[in-house]
Protein backbone atom coordinates (compact mmCIF):
# COMPACT_ATOMS: atom_id res chain seq x y z
CA UNK A 1 0.00 0.00 0.00
CA UNK A 2 2.71 1.97 0.70
CA UNK A 3 4.60 1.80 -2.66
CA UNK A 4 1.29 2.50 -4.46
CA UNK A 5 1.13 6.18 -2.57
CA UNK A 6 4.24 6.57 -3.31
CA UNK A 7 4.05 5.43 -7.33
CA UNK A 8 0.78 7.66 -7.08
CA UNK A 9 2.37 10.60 -5.66
CA UNK A 10 5.27 10.56 -8.11
CA UNK A 11 2.49 10.21 -11.02
CA UNK A 12 0.60 13.33 -9.61
CA UNK A 13 3.56 15.09 -9.46
CA UNK A 14 4.83 14.22 -13.01
CA UNK A 15 1.52 15.55 -14.24
CA UNK A 16 1.60 18.83 -12.62
CA UNK A 17 4.93 19.71 -14.03
CA UNK A 18 4.26 18.63 -17.51
CA UNK A 19 0.70 20.48 -17.01
CA UNK A 20 2.79 23.71 -15.72
CA UNK A 21 5.53 23.24 -18.47
CA UNK A 22 2.57 22.92 -21.76
CA UNK A 23 1.23 26.17 -20.58
CA UNK A 24 4.74 28.07 -20.54
CA UNK A 25 5.41 28.77 -24.09
CA UNK A 26 9.61 28.87 -22.79
CA UNK A 27 9.39 25.50 -21.34
CA UNK A 28 7.79 23.17 -24.04
CA UNK A 29 8.26 23.24 -27.87
CA UNK A 30 5.99 21.03 -30.04
CA UNK A 31 7.21 20.58 -33.93
CA UNK A 32 7.12 18.86 -37.48
CA UNK A 33 10.66 17.57 -38.65
CA UNK A 34 12.24 16.70 -42.00
CA UNK A 35 15.59 15.81 -43.19
CA UNK A 36 18.29 13.80 -45.46
CA UNK A 37 20.76 11.65 -44.21
CA UNK A 38 23.89 9.29 -45.62
CA UNK A 39 24.01 6.18 -44.81
CA UNK A 40 26.02 3.15 -44.74
CA UNK A 41 26.46 -0.32 -43.71
CA UNK A 42 29.39 -1.63 -42.24
CA UNK A 43 30.70 -5.52 -42.06
CA UNK A 44 33.62 -6.50 -39.68
CA UNK A 45 35.31 -8.83 -42.44
CA UNK A 46 38.55 -7.00 -44.62
CA UNK A 47 36.84 -8.34 -48.46
CA UNK A 48 34.03 -5.93 -48.32
CA UNK A 49 33.91 -2.39 -50.07
CA UNK A 50 30.92 -0.11 -48.23
CA UNK A 51 29.40 2.77 -50.37
CA UNK A 52 26.99 5.41 -48.95
CA UNK A 53 23.41 6.11 -49.92
CA UNK A 54 21.18 9.35 -49.18
CA UNK A 55 17.93 9.03 -47.96
CA UNK A 56 15.25 11.38 -46.25
CA UNK A 57 13.42 11.00 -42.93
CA UNK A 58 10.33 12.87 -41.21
CA UNK A 59 8.22 12.80 -38.53
CA UNK A 60 7.83 15.36 -34.75
CA UNK A 61 9.56 16.34 -32.02
CA UNK A 62 9.09 17.51 -28.33
CA UNK A 63 11.17 19.36 -26.40
CA UNK A 64 10.62 20.35 -22.38
CA UNK A 65 13.54 22.94 -21.50
CA UNK A 66 14.68 23.99 -18.08
CA UNK A 67 17.16 26.79 -17.78
CA UNK A 68 20.17 25.50 -20.40
CA UNK A 69 18.54 21.89 -20.05
CA UNK A 70 16.78 19.94 -22.14
CA UNK A 71 14.67 16.65 -22.64
CA UNK A 72 14.19 16.34 -26.83
CA UNK A 73 11.80 12.80 -27.58
CA UNK A 74 11.12 12.74 -31.07
CA UNK A 75 9.33 10.37 -33.44
CA UNK A 76 10.07 10.00 -37.27
CA UNK A 77 10.01 7.82 -40.53
CA UNK A 78 13.19 7.19 -41.34
CA UNK A 79 14.99 5.54 -44.29
CA UNK A 80 18.23 3.97 -44.05
CA UNK A 81 20.64 1.49 -45.28
CA UNK A 82 23.46 0.96 -47.74
CA UNK A 83 25.58 -0.41 -49.88
CA UNK A 84 28.39 -3.63 -49.86
CA UNK A 85 30.60 -5.15 -52.15
CA UNK A 86 31.87 -8.49 -51.49
CA UNK A 87 35.51 -9.00 -53.59
CA UNK A 88 37.02 -12.46 -54.27
CA UNK A 89 39.35 -13.27 -56.90
CA UNK A 90 39.05 -9.57 -58.29
CA UNK A 91 35.24 -10.64 -58.90
CA UNK A 92 32.77 -7.77 -56.70
CA UNK A 93 29.53 -9.39 -55.63
CA UNK A 94 27.34 -6.33 -54.45
CA UNK A 95 24.45 -6.12 -52.29
CA UNK A 96 21.91 -3.31 -51.42
CA UNK A 97 20.22 -3.11 -47.86
CA UNK A 98 16.95 -0.98 -47.90
CA UNK A 99 15.61 -0.01 -44.19
CA UNK A 100 12.51 1.55 -43.51
CA UNK A 101 11.60 2.10 -39.77
CA UNK A 102 9.67 4.22 -37.17
CA UNK A 103 12.76 5.90 -34.90
CA UNK A 104 12.31 7.21 -31.66
CA UNK A 105 15.59 8.96 -29.75
CA UNK A 106 15.40 10.40 -26.56
CA UNK A 107 18.26 13.07 -26.46
CA UNK A 108 19.11 15.29 -23.79
CA UNK A 109 21.03 18.39 -24.41
CA UNK A 110 22.45 21.36 -23.08
CA UNK A 111 22.42 24.69 -24.92
CA UNK A 112 25.44 26.60 -25.08
CA UNK A 113 23.58 29.68 -26.09
CA UNK A 114 20.75 30.18 -24.79
CA UNK A 115 18.82 33.56 -26.27
CA UNK A 116 15.00 34.05 -26.32
CA UNK A 117 15.22 34.13 -30.04
CA UNK A 118 18.18 32.45 -30.55
CA UNK A 119 20.24 28.95 -29.29
CA UNK A 120 23.10 26.90 -30.26
CA UNK A 121 22.53 23.36 -28.90
CA UNK A 122 24.71 19.97 -28.32
CA UNK A 123 22.34 16.93 -27.39
CA UNK A 124 22.82 13.02 -27.17
CA UNK A 125 20.93 10.15 -26.19
CA UNK A 126 19.78 6.55 -26.82
CA UNK A 127 17.91 5.29 -29.98
CA UNK A 128 15.33 2.80 -30.51
CA UNK A 129 14.45 1.84 -33.81
CA UNK A 130 11.02 0.00 -35.24
CA UNK A 131 11.54 -1.55 -38.83
CA UNK A 132 8.48 -1.43 -40.60
CA UNK A 133 10.40 -2.74 -44.31
CA UNK A 134 13.31 -4.18 -44.88
CA UNK A 135 14.90 -5.53 -48.38
CA UNK A 136 18.50 -7.04 -49.75
CA UNK A 137 18.97 -6.64 -53.43
CA UNK A 138 21.98 -8.73 -55.25
CA UNK A 139 23.52 -11.47 -56.00
CA UNK A 140 25.27 -12.30 -52.85
CA UNK A 141 23.70 -15.09 -51.04
CA UNK A 142 25.34 -14.38 -47.90
CA UNK A 143 22.46 -11.89 -46.96
CA UNK A 144 18.77 -12.61 -46.58
CA UNK A 145 16.56 -9.81 -45.80
CA UNK A 146 14.93 -12.19 -43.30
CA UNK A 147 17.78 -11.96 -41.10
CA UNK A 148 17.84 -8.12 -40.58
CA UNK A 149 16.59 -7.34 -37.21
CA UNK A 150 13.27 -6.13 -36.86
CA UNK A 151 14.20 -3.78 -33.67
CA UNK A 152 17.46 -2.39 -32.87
CA UNK A 153 18.87 0.40 -30.65
CA UNK A 154 21.46 2.64 -30.50
CA UNK A 155 22.71 6.21 -30.47
CA UNK A 156 22.51 9.25 -31.79
CA UNK A 157 24.64 12.80 -30.93
CA UNK A 158 25.15 16.08 -32.68
CA UNK A 159 25.04 19.85 -32.59
CA UNK A 160 21.45 22.01 -33.10
CA UNK A 161 20.09 25.69 -33.23
CA UNK A 162 17.24 27.46 -33.02
CA UNK A 163 16.25 30.62 -34.51
CA UNK A 164 12.96 31.95 -34.14
CA UNK A 165 10.54 29.52 -34.63
CA UNK A 166 12.99 26.54 -37.20
CA UNK A 167 15.15 24.86 -35.80
CA UNK A 168 18.18 22.82 -37.49
CA UNK A 169 20.11 19.74 -36.23
CA UNK A 170 22.64 17.55 -37.60
CA UNK A 171 23.61 14.37 -35.90
CA UNK A 172 25.77 11.35 -36.41
CA UNK A 173 23.84 7.87 -35.49
CA UNK A 174 25.17 4.39 -34.79
CA UNK A 175 23.24 1.05 -35.00
CA UNK A 176 25.14 -1.99 -33.95
CA UNK A 177 24.17 -6.07 -34.79
CA UNK A 178 21.46 -4.63 -37.27
CA UNK A 179 21.77 -8.27 -38.83
CA UNK A 180 21.19 -11.60 -37.13
CA UNK A 181 24.18 -13.63 -38.40
CA UNK A 182 24.47 -16.24 -35.72
CA UNK A 183 28.03 -14.53 -35.22
CA UNK A 184 29.10 -15.55 -38.36
CA UNK A 185 30.04 -11.86 -39.19
CA UNK A 186 28.29 -8.33 -37.61
CA UNK A 187 26.54 -5.80 -39.98
CA UNK A 188 26.09 -2.46 -38.37
CA UNK A 189 24.21 0.78 -39.96
CA UNK A 190 26.19 4.40 -39.77
CA UNK A 191 24.44 7.36 -40.72
CA UNK A 192 25.09 11.70 -40.90
CA UNK A 193 21.47 13.41 -40.72
CA UNK A 194 20.93 17.01 -41.17
CA UNK A 195 16.79 17.88 -40.42
CA UNK A 196 14.94 21.50 -40.30
CA UNK A 197 12.05 21.19 -37.94
CA UNK A 198 8.62 23.80 -37.75
CA UNK A 199 7.75 24.88 -33.75
CA UNK A 200 4.06 24.77 -34.01
CA UNK A 201 3.92 25.93 -30.38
Amino acid sequence: MKTMKQIRLIFALLLLILGNTVNAQDFFDLGLKAGVNNSKVSINQNNFNDETINNFLVGAFARVSLGRLYLQPEAYYNSKGGKLSEVLNGVETPSSFDLKSVDVPVLAGVKLINKKDFNVRVMAGPLFTFVTNKDIKGDNDRFDKQDLKDNLSGWQYGVGADFLFLTVDARLESLKDIYDANDAFSLDNKMFVVSLGIKLF
